[in-house]
């Protein structure tokens, strides 16, 4: 039974008709250390949101249970109406939400258009016994995967020639491109980019920037949420901008509000508020 199905009917949380995702006071502690504190986090439907900060902010950990690789010790997250807190990662996909990594992770020795095709595995109708008889609908289905494939790489700026080169020989902002193409291969509602530009040159990260502005052109019902911890890379493409540091959210707005905000300042000088036993010290990412 798919997630949705499953979690539905006893899992529903109230929420705005106009949110995707709505996560509150959610706090995540691995032992001794609390790496996200009481975050209260709202994404509207099809809006660019991003959550920035320093090094060591908490961003990566509050993202790794947005899409279900921790769950909160304490509060809720909810998709679309459904409490997730407690959802295994497959169980977050079902339900309409993808990701990539910051540091990539696809399948090196597979072909460009393979690793996109694996990406609509989550999707797929098909059942084993007719795909062991190549049965009519299962040819049918492989043709339909394999022209998705092909169109989801046109869309973040891969080349039809670059469809049967290893994903290890792609050059490393494509390789970046790639797993883009990957998490929009599911289909997804919901997508989360964390750190897309980490290891890119200011040229290449431009161009995917421009690449995340096409992708939100041609599927108009997705809703992206991209971690990042430079105000420049994403200040031009996002709608509203979340700001982390010491796990704590210190600041919220459009790019040019938190910019002006004086504890978005102090964190990003160095002297913002400590963490939560007034030490200087790092917390989980």
């Amino acid at each position: 039974m798919a997630a949705a199905e499953r979690a539905a009917p006893e899992k529903a949380v109230d929420g705005k008709a106009d949110l995707i995702l709505r996560a509150v006071k959610v706090t995540k502690q691995f032992e001794g250390l609390v790496a996200n504190r009481e975050i209260d986090f709202e994404i509207p439907r099809h809006s660019i949101v991003s959550i920035i900060g320093p090094n060591g902010a908490g961003k990566t950990t509050f993202f790794n249970q947005l899409s279900g690789v921790y769950h909160p010790t304490e509060g809720t997250i909810a998709f679309e109406n459904i409490d997730i807190s407690d959802m295994a990662p497959h169980e977050v996909a079902e339900l309409g939400v993808a990701r990539t990594y910051q540091n990539i992770r696809l399948f090196r020795d597979l072909t460009a258009l393979t690793n996109v095709s694996v990406g609509q595995h989550v999707r797929t109708k098909g059942q084993w016994y007719a795909a062991v008889f190549q049965l009519p609908s299962v040819r049918r289905e492989e043709a339909a995967i394999e022209k998705r494939s092909y169109e989801l790489l046109e869309i973040v700026g891969l080349r039809r020639s670059m469809a049967d080169v290893l994903a290890k020989n792609l050059p490393y902002g494509d390789q970046r491109r790639l797993e883009v193409a990957r998490a929009l291969a599911s289909d997804p509602k919901l997508l989360l980019l964390d750190e897309p530009s980490a290891g890119m040159t200011h040229e290449e990260t431009a161009e995917l920037m421009n690449d995340i502005l096409l992708v939100r052109g041609r599927k108009e019902h997705l809703t992206i949420i991209i971690v990042e911890h430079e105000m420049g890379v994403i200040e031009r493409i996002t709608d509203r901008c979340v700001v982390l540091n010491f796990g704590r959210k210190i600041a919220e707005g459009t790019p040019a509000e938190v910019q002006q905000d004086e504890a978005v300042i102090r964190a990003y000088l160095g002297t913002g508020p400590k963490s939560a036993d007034g030490s200087a010290g790092e917390p989980a990412r």
